[in-house]
Formats: C-alpha cells, structure tokens, sequence
C-alpha cells in the first residue's frame, strides 16, 4: 500500500472567502495549497458570501465543533421591496411591493429577531430532506417544505440606511443561523419584502477577520512550507473553552484515551467540558471528574505550528 498523501500538518487558516466561491472550494484550495492530509471548515459561507472562513487542518479538524458552535457576527445588505426565491440576488423574483419601511420602522421590527427566535431555513439551503439537499430539491422546481429550527441571535442592530431600497445590518448569532431567512421575514414583517443582496461574515467563535489570508496570498505560496507561517495553532480552536493543564505524567494516558489527573482552574466544575494542555499544547478534550479529564478527542503532537 502507498504512502497516504499529503503532509502532516495541524493548525488553522483564516480565509477572507471571495464571493463566487463555495467554502467547499475554499478548503480544497487550501488543502492542496499546504499538501495537507486532512482539511475542513467551520460554518459554511454561500457561495456569493464572503468574510471569515475558518479552514482547519490536521488535528485542527478535531476542535471544529467548538468553533461552529460559537457565536458568529455578519453585516448584510437587504433589498426592499423584492423577494426572491432563493432569498437572495441570485434568484428569480417572486413579489414586489412600492411599499418602503421608514428608519424607524426597521428598527422597531427588529425586536422581533432577537432572542431565542424560530427560523425556517430558506428554500435553497443545504438542509437535508430524507437524505437529499433542499436546494436541489428546489432547483428541480419541487416545493420545499422545510420545518422552523431555534436561533439564538444574540444582536441585530441597523447600522446604515443607503438609500430607500437597501437597509444595512449587522448580526450577531449562534449556530445554525441563515441571514438570508432573516432578510426574507424582515422584509415580510415590514410588509414589503426583502432579500440579501451583500453578505459579510465578520468574526466566528474566537477568529476575526485581522490577519486573514487571501486566496492570492495562498496561492502564490503553494507547495511551499513557509505558506505555515500562516497558520494559527490547534488551540486556537478551543479558545472558548476552559483550560486544565496536564503534568507529564498526565500526557500518554490521555493521549491514549484514558481518564488522568488535570490541575484545573477554580471555576471549573465537575462534568464542564474543558480541554487540557501540556507546555501550552493540546492534549485532550473531555469532561472534568473531580481531578480528572475523561477525553472525548484526543491530539497526537504531529505538524502543529508553535
């Protein structure tokens, strides 16, 4: 059997996304770009999105679920009057109004969006219905029915007011949130429609958008192993969780997927989830048991930038 291909290499890439690009497209560029054996992404951004994407490789992709579940920020463009049946420019329209909200209206509106909210994803999303993506289902002129999901959005603030047709927010939000559904019930409850026409993501979990690479930038460095210069390290993706240390002694039971003894901060209580270091590298996730880390993931110390 051949050697598996690519590199062993570990950390995090931030990409300042172009739009035109699927996130999917992003992290193959990414991968090939680093010689990478494994590469992901936390939190997919549409293809005409652009912003923050957080591209994880090597034992990176094992602190994934920690930065898709954070908070994540975006600032957006709605279009009044119009609605699209993909809830955003690349679609068909499907209704107008002449009807135009005032300043004052939209910031009323936004109340309702705030909060512990019911969002149904938009149409053409990539929700699955009995194993197939809504939006192919949609592109097929099927009609999509999909059922409301919670959304915690945390912030939804107007921030610009460019003229009468476009509104400018920001959003801050957890998981799972699709500001093209909340464009579309915006512009429903203001009674005049509305659709995404930009959309930025701005920051995801502990990544912002400072220091971003661009796909130029990437490019031009491919096959190159300064392009690791680049990558922020493994723990970077646990940033908000909280931080036990391991003594030596510590290291290769849990490494191995064994419970063993952690010094763990003062707030830390028995069953919280914390990640747990040794000389500031990761060793293990897991639960907290009275002095010990029961691990759920584990990190081997392979390519990971210092």
């Amino acid at each position: 059997m051949g050697r598996r291909k690519g590199r062993d290499v570990s950390g995090w890439l931030i990409v300042d996304k172009p739009r035109g690009m699927t996130s999917t497209a992003v992290v193959n560029k990414v991968k090939w770009a680093f010689d990478a054996k494994k590469a992901g992404h936390a939190g997919t951004l549409d293809p005409e999105a652009t912003g923050l994407l957080a591209v994880a490789l090597g034992e990176a992709t094992k602190t994934v679920p920690y930065v898709t579940d954070s908070l994540k920020a975006y600032a957006f463009t709605v279009r009044l009057g119009q609605a699209t049946n993909t809830d955003d420019a690349e679609g068909e329209v499907t209704a107008t109004s002449d009807a135009r909200p005032t300043d004052e209206e939209i910031k009323a509106a936004l109340g309702a969006f705030v909060g512990e909210i019911s969002q149904v994803p938009p149409a053409f999303s990539a929700v699955k219905i009995d194993g197939q993506r809504a939006y192919k289902r949609a592109r097929e002129g099927e009609t999509v029915e999909l059922a409301a999901r919670p959304l915690w959005v945390e912030e939804l603030v107007l921030t610009d007011r460019p003229d009468a047709d476009h509104a400018e927010l920001e959003m801050t939000c957890g998981k799972g949130g699709y500001v093209r559904a909340i464009a579309r019930d915006l512009g429903a409850a203001l009674g005049c429609h509305g659709h995404v026409v930009a959309l930025r993501r701005l920051w995801s979990g502990p990544f912002d958008l400072e220091g971003a690479a661009t796909l130029d930038e990437i490019e031009a460095g491919a096959k190159d192993p300064a392009l690791d210069r680049l990558l922020r390290p493994v723990e970077a993706g646990l940033a908000d969780l909280p931080e036990a240390t391991c003594p030596a002694a510590s290291v290769g039971r849990l490494r191995n997927g064994n419970p063993a003894s952690v010094i763990a901060p003062s707030d830390l209580q028995f069953g919280d989830e914390c990640w747990a270091s040794h000389d500031g590298r990761a060793v293990a996730v897991g639960t907290y048991m009275g002095g010990e880390l029961h691990p759920s993931r584990v990190f081997v110390a392979d390519g990971t930038p210092g």
